[in-house]
């Protein structure tokens, strides 16, 4: 290394930013890359590629092969995007290198040369902690990653590169960098950091931000949602930002789609990162025109003094397999299979065997289908071995012996990994090695913030005026407000948002915690927070241990809680009249009032 170098930048008049995102996780439209580029104009393109599941599998493939450990797909739109690239004087911003961003920019640098062409390509590292697990009480992680800030793609940037390639940095930092280096913002430049981080935090996820996994869809009637624009974010020297998209892409960019994403994945009203502490309860949004909504007037604070360090493992192997069972008497045609199978596996029994039973819909169903009842059986083991062909042939070879109408949705596989699991730690800021290899090959250091400050739940603020009472009637939630949810390790989290005034005012009053335990039974035992946002008319509450023992680790059928938000939505309570949709002969009705 060639010693620390220290950089300072003084914020300068400069146009805005035009920030472009054509990746929300490792495995979106490949074609969104050569769409950002062709569509309109962009001074920034970036690409989100690392959910965290995503380190766990790219962690699975270093396993395999040492060289590897970077999202594949991203060289797939180089080959087809460089030459626009480097004739526009794109400039490229990327977390593909995931737990090898070194890996990736060479491979980067062989695939230009193969084209003719000579980006200047930098890296950012030091995120990787793997090796210093046992330093920190990390335990005996398969991945551990710090996530890192703005700085680092900054001083990149900075140095002349044309693309950045990093490891694990937080997803809204690929926005942010760019900023920094545009507008020669400083550490203490707060509020504009901070404004740049609700920027790229709306656009990190894609086209979430442009329609796309929207629950009121009834907003955007007219728009085109079958192949949605992806976000782009106008950054100014300020700090605030206008979300938009491409003329004439699909999608659609309102309040609703942008508050939507804001409360998505987010723990409270302070959202912390690497560089500063957004406070999202500042955060105003404005309908500026068609596909045009301004984020202004967010506040920032000292970021907090450790850094997030996300820790993926593997919980084993498992195998399963899924017995149909077709009308009469199908509990006692599972308990017998369930017997039979235990008794087989009795030398060889896995670590974890679980049965579950599904009834039939319609036990003399008009269709067989709907006859049909079902015993799914997982198979959980450290050994593969263990649940691999043996816990396969034991299944199989009850075809003839066992109850009546046999059979299974397909023969068990071979045994596999098991969900990963994700949690989290914290690392003092200051022990991470923060460190870009310029277009030059040199290596710098970034040094950690000055100043923080330790992370508290900011109060919740004073409530609106209640409604005043009316004629109530039973209907679903999501009649009247939007939500959407997502998880952080075994955590999940709820945003709920109204789209009115007055719809804010009774959910501010109604769904408070008490109420959300009640309205979904699988939360009354969890330690839930409501966290309010009154300038975007919204709640978030954060669920802790709903997803345990972790992420995908979980069983049902949901175990990331994409679809929480959606369950709560059709849940019915009591909800006045008056914020109720009038329904029209040509519209769906509502629902008939239930007890």
């Amino acid at each position: 290394m060639s010693g620390v170098t220290l950089f300072a930048m003084t914020a300068t008049p400069a146009p805005s930013l035009r920030v472009g995102n054509a990746s929300g996780f490792y495995g979106d439209r490949l074609s969104a890359a050569h769409e950002m580029l062709t569509e309109g104009p962009v001074d920034v393109l970036t690409g989100d590629y690392l959910a965290e599941l995503t380190m766990a599998i790219l962690g699975r493939d270093q396993l395999a092969d040492p060289s590897r450990g970077y999202a594949r797909t991203f060289l797939k739109q180089m080959r087809e995007c460089l030459a626009i690239i480097m004739e526009r004087r794109v400039r490229v911003v990327t977390n593909a290198g995931g737990l090898n961003p070194r890996g990736l920019a060479d491979k980067l640098t062989e695939l230009a040369d193969s084209l003719g062409f000579e980006p200047r390509i930098a890296c950012v590292t030091g995120d990787d902690l793997l090796d210093r697990a046992e330093e920190f009480n990390l335990g005996t992680p398969l991945t551990a990653n710090a996530y890192l800030g703005a700085f680092g793609i900054a001083r990149c940037l900075d140095a002349g590169a044309d693309i950045v390639v990093t490891g694990r940095v937080t997803d809204a930092s690929l926005a942010v960098g760019p900023a920094v280096s545009h507008f020669g913002w400083t550490r203490d430049d707060l509020d504009a950091l901070a404004g740049a981080t609700a920027a790229g935090h709306v656009i990190e996820c894609g086209t979430q931000a442009t329609g796309g996994n929207y629950a009121l869809t009834g907003e955007l009637a007219g728009r085109s949602l079958d192949h949605p624009g992806f976000p782009i974010a106008e950054i100014s020297a300020d700090g605030s930002s206008v979300i938009t998209k491409h003329t004439g892409s699909g999608g659609a960019v309102t309040v609703g789609t942008v508050t939507a994403q804001l409360v998505y994945e987010i723990a409270g009203a302070r959202y912390p990162g690497p560089d500063v502490t957004t406070r999202l309860d500042t955060v105003r949004l404005t309908q500026e025109g068609d596909d045009r909504v301004r984020i202004s007037g967010v506040t920032g604070e000292d970021p907090p003094p450790d850094l997030k360090v996300g820790l993926t493992g593997i919980s084993g192997f498992r195998n399963e397999v899924e017995f149909l069972l077709t009308g009469l008497d199908a509990r006692a045609k599972a308990d017998l299979a369930e017997r039979q199978l235990r008794a087989a596996l009795a030398r060889n029994r896995p670590g974890d065997l679980s049965f579950e039973f599904t009834p039939a819909p319609d036990p003399h169903g008009d269709t067989q289908d709907a006859a049909t009842a079902r015993l799914r059986v997982v198979a959980r083991d450290h050994d593969p071995s263990v649940i691999g062909r043996r816990f396969g042939a034991a299944a199989v070879e009850l075809a003839l012996g066992s109850y009546a109408g046999f059979h299974i949705t397909a023969p068990p596989r071979d045994a596999r990994p098991d969900g990963v699991t994700v949690t989290h730690a914290l690392v003092p800021s200051t022990e991470v090695e923060h460190t870009v290899i310029t277009p030059d090959g040199d290596l710098e250091s970034v040094p950690p913030p000055e100043r923080t400050r330790e992370l508290t739940e900011v109060p919740e603020p004073p409530l609106p005026e209640p409604l005043p009472e009316g004629p109530t009637r039973s209907a679903p939630i999501g009649l009247v407000l939007g939500a959407r949810s997502g998880d952080k390790g075994a955590d999940a989290n709820v945003g709920v948002w109204a789209a009115s005034d007055e719809g804010w005012r009774w959910l501010a009053h109604t769904l408070t915690v008490d109420a959300l335990r009640e309205i979904l039974p699988e939360t009354a035992d969890l330690r839930i927070t409501r966290h309010l946002l009154p300038s975007l008319r919204a709640a978030n509450f954060w669920i802790e241990g709903l997803l345990a023992p972790g992420t995908a680790r979980r069983e049902g059928l949901d175990p990331q809680a994409k679809g929480l938000g959606e369950w709560l939505r059709a849940r019915r309570v009591r909800i006045p009249e008056s914020l109720l949709p009038q329904t029209a002969p040509s519209e769906t009705p509502l629902p008939e009032e239930g007890p």
